[in-house]
């Protein structure tokens, strides 16, 4: 068995379709096939169930595919620490995270420092990032909520609250704060079901009894906003959008006086795998360096 055959397989097992995995993996399709097939013989039993072309990954290949992941992940982790034994001074930092603008004036900092260290961002779900940590494919996750998983340990670095934005015109646009149940009869724009501050907005609305009328659901903050603009409802936005780097919008972003409306972001990891110089490097940085601006919080 040979770790090429390993990383193969990993790889046709998240497709579970040997063109689109060949494609990720720059070979030619029989080449991969006849791989797979080389493995499947060395272990003596199938791991795919095959119906004309199409293939499906069956219990026994699950079952390898977790010992796989086990397997390659130790030998990443084995290469990072030998780097650092070694006494590199280059590394590499994996960040995977729902939202990853809050990350970029941090990490442009910290580059400025380090500029041989190479970061990895993904943009993922929270449950991507969870799976992301407990298989060690990345150092840190970057979240606004809790993660409840046994293993993962939390640096909380930075609080931020939320506004309720309002159109121009609106009865409201000349007021500085808001109750949230003063809006309890008015139309919402929000993000979709699957999106990370979705829950913060039911939360936020549920808490003040409100059950809210989303008129329209959003993936981007940008789209959120620019209805908000148009007249078509009132939302949620974080305070970010209150930053002097944020475009000047002719909404108005009103202090949500009560429920309370602040989210603490954190950096996690997992703490059966390994961090590098790097990824220590950083963790420090972040804390720090939102622990020297207005939102900082003690950690």
């Amino acid at each position: 068995m040979e770790l090429l055959q390993l990383h193969y397989f990993r790889t046709v097992a998240k497709h579970e379709h040997m063109t689109k995995a060949a494609q990720e993996l720059h070979i030619a399709q029989p080449a991969l096939s006849k791989t797979i097939a080389r493995l499947e013989k060395d272990l003596g039993v199938p791991l795919f169930d095959r119906q004309g072309r199409q293939i499906k990954l069956n219990p026994i290949g699950k079952a390898f595919l977790r010992k796989t992941e086990v397997a390659l992940s130790a030998l990443e982790e084995g290469k990072r620490m030998v780097a650092d034994m070694a006494g590199l001074e280059a590394g590499s930092i994996h960040v995977a995270s729902p939202t990853l603008n809050r990350l970029s004036a941090p990490i442009s900092e910290f580059l400025d420092q380090y500029p041989d260290i190479r970061f990895h961002l993904s943009q993922a779900s929270t449950e991507e990032m969870e799976e992301l940590l407990e298989s060690g494919k990345v150092d840190f996750g970057f979240t606004a909520f809790p993660v409840r998983r046994p293993g993962i340990r939390e640096l909380p670095v930075f609080s931020e609250k939320a506004y309720l934005a309002v159109p121009p015109g609106h009865w409201l646009a000349e007021r500085e704060s808001i109750d949230l149940t003063e809006v309890a009869n008015e139309p919402f724009i929000g993000y979709k079901t699957n999106h990370i501050f979705r829950k913060r907005d039911e939360d936020l609305l549920l808490q003040a009894g409100i059950t809210p009328k989303f008129v329209c659901e959003v993936d981007e903050p940008a789209t959120k906003s620019s209805l908000v603009r148009a007249g078509l409802g009132l939302a949620i936005v974080g305070a970010c959008n209150k930053s002097d780097d944020a475009p000047k919008s002719p909404m108005t972003l009103l202090q949500i006086e009560s429920p309370s409306s602040k989210s603490t972001f954190q950096l996690v990891w997992h703490e059966k795998h390994y961090l590098s110089k790097a990824a220590l490097a950083f963790r420090d940085f972040a804390a720090a360096y939102y622990q020297k601006s207005n939102n900082g919080i003690n950690v």
